[in-house]
């Protein structure tokens, strides 16, 4: 008796309970239908609204869009291209993730990552073996007349002496040139590579494009220090704390003079790094300096982004640009800031074929916000163990027409 009395009771209670889940649900939708929208008509005619009394989410999400912005910042990417000479795909060589394009003696530069031979992956002696295409690296350059045939001139900056923060890879490498001088900043791993390894971003500068490099001696970022690993296990995913977004490793690092100063930015994955509706749980980030060299200070405001992968930014209109691409909710979609760290949605573009993109910095990049991406490098995955560098192109998309209609 006592236990059917019991039932009644929590009967009651699941009732009551699903009643107040129910009226605050009305409540929000009712919050959400009452929201106070501004529009103009205008703004009506070209969403194409049927009746502003009946505003569903997404109209409202649309009324809020910027219509002032035109198609400045809209672009489609073409079919990557292969490159001649030196750069042309081999086999048994692994060339990946090219530096920006400068211009020096009449020539174009390049520089990235290279290794040869295939990739074991973790499962075997990863203290003899390859990890990672980008394992075991160096850093090569090359040079071109046309931009397109390419000519190997031969490593710029090696791996360090055992025991030294880059003594296993360095790789991923961007350019700077700065009052004559010139800056490559890239990624560095210390032996043993696993992975839970956290990676970090060394420095070299020279007097000359052609060298000789001269490293820094300790890196110039690194990976928060607050994330807490779970057990000892190599397994990247177990943690007890995740930390910032950037506890585990910092990534594809580019140097921007700006505003009198040196913004570093990077890409950060955390320790545990989540999949999300938007995909993997990548972010990017900025820390600033007053001198290339150093010290960076990591800004308070990190992570700059909800997106991303590789890092692409280029200056325009007093402010910086991003091209976000990959993961995250607001992939393939080009961003700006006003200054240098509050991103907001310029333009939401078609998939980009190409990735960490190499930015040809002799661009009119003033001359209209994505004219620095006319053309430049990436590179491909030629199968699972081999990569080259490609050339990209892209062009403003301003009109949608068919196939014989007059434009």
């Amino acid at each position: 008796m006592a236990f059917k009395k019991y039932l009644v009771i929590l009967k009651i209670i699941v009732l009551v309970s699903a009643c107040n889940t129910n009226e605050k649900s009305s409540e929000i939708i009712n919050d959400m239908s009452d929201q106070k929208i501004q529009f103009t008509d205008a703004q009506i005619d070209f969403l194409g609204i049927t009746d502003t009394n009946h505003l569903s989410a997404a109209s409202k999400r649309a009324l809020k869009w910027r219509t002032d912005l035109g198609n400045e910042w809209f672009i489609q990417f073409g079919p990557l291209k292969p490159l001649k000479g030196d750069l042309a795909y081999e086999e048994g060589v692994v060339r990946r993730d090219p530096s920006a394009i400068i211009k020096e003696n009449g020539k174009y530069y390049v520089w990235y990552t290279k290794s040869t031979g295939p990739t074991q992956g973790f499962g075997g002696d990863i203290e003899n073996e390859k990890v990672f295409p980008w394992d075991r690296c160096d850093i090569w350059y090359a040079t071109s007349v046309d931009g397109w045939t390419w000519k190997e001139e031969g490593m710029a900056v090696s791996r360090g002496e055992k025991g030294a923060y880059d003594d296993r890879s360095v790789f991923t490498v961007e350019i700077m040139k700065w009052e004559d001088k010139f800056y490559l900043c890239y990624q560095a791993v210390k032996s043993p590579y696993n992975v839970r390894v956290k990676n970090t971003v060394g420095l070299a500068w020279s007097d000359s494009p052609n060298g000789p490099w001269t490293k820094s001696k300790e890196p110039i970022l690194v990976p928060a220090d607050n994330g807490i690993w779970k057990g000892e296990k190599q397994n990247r995913f177990l943690v007890e704390k995740k930390g910032d977004f950037d506890s585990h490793k910092v990534h594809d690092p580019c140097i921007i003079p700006y505003k009198g100063k040196f913004y570093l930015y990077y890409k950060g994955e955390q320790m545990g790094e989540a999949i999300t509706f938007g995909g993997r749980q990548i972010r990017h980030g900025v820390a600033i300096a007053d001198k290339p060299e150093g010290p960076y200070v990591k800004s308070p405001y990190n992570p700059i982004s909800n997106s991303g992968h590789e890092i692409c930014v280029w200056p325009y209109a007093g402010g910086i640009a991003s091209l976000i691409t990959t993961d995250g909710p607001e992939k393939n979609t080009i961003q700006w800031a006003p200054d240098g760290i509050n991103f907001e949605i310029m333009s939401v573009i078609p998939g980009v074929n190409a990735h960490a993109i190499g930015l040809n910095r002799t661009a009119d990049n003033e001359k209209e916000p994505t004219e620095i991406l006319r053309w430049g490098l990436t590179h491909v995955y030629n199968n699972a163990d081999y990569q080259s560098i490609m050339r990209f192109s892209s062009e403003r998309k301003t009109t949608h027409v068919a196939k014989g209609e007059t434009k």
